[in-house]
């Protein structure tokens, strides 16, 4: 026996889905990933810089130990480090996978990442970070 569907309901469901109402479901899903990105990516930049901080502080221990043990005026680079089993291979670039500076002064010793636009300029990060002096 054939069944048949009489009425404008019947009709609905035969149809399926227009092209204009795809186009709203992939309208509204990049506004919500629009939404998602700009909450995300400030966090992203965030986590970078955290941790090219805690590796460059890691750094700078291993340097301040190679520098003990090794008694002359040379200051180490990364690859020294690393070579000497002080540090990881990892942490021998930053977040932006530039190379760390190390920077030796008489007995104080400085860690240099270029930051995010791998330039040397005012948003580099330093460890220890500078300490501003009271006007």
């Amino acid at each position: 026996m054939k069944r048949t569907f009489h009425g404008r309901a019947a009709r609905a469901r035969l149809r399926g889905v227009t092209l204009i109402e795809v186009m709203v479901v992939v309208v509204i899903l990049g506004l919500v990933s629009g939404a998602v990105a700009l909450a995300v990516f400030p966090q992203l930049l965030k986590a970078k810089i955290r941790t090219t901080r805690m590796n460059a502080r890691v750094i700078r221990n291993a340097a301040n130990a190679w520098r003990s043990e090794h008694a002359g005026d040379e200051c180490p680079t990364p690859s020294m480090l690393r070579d000497a089993e002080l540090v990881d291979e990892g942490k021998l670039t930053d977040a932006w996978e530039t190379p760390y500076r190390i920077v030796c002064k008489d007995t104080h010793t400085v860690v240099i990442s270029l930051g995010p636009d791998r330039k040397e300029g005012e948003d580099d990060l330093v460890e220890p970070e500078p300490v501003a002096m009271a006007p």
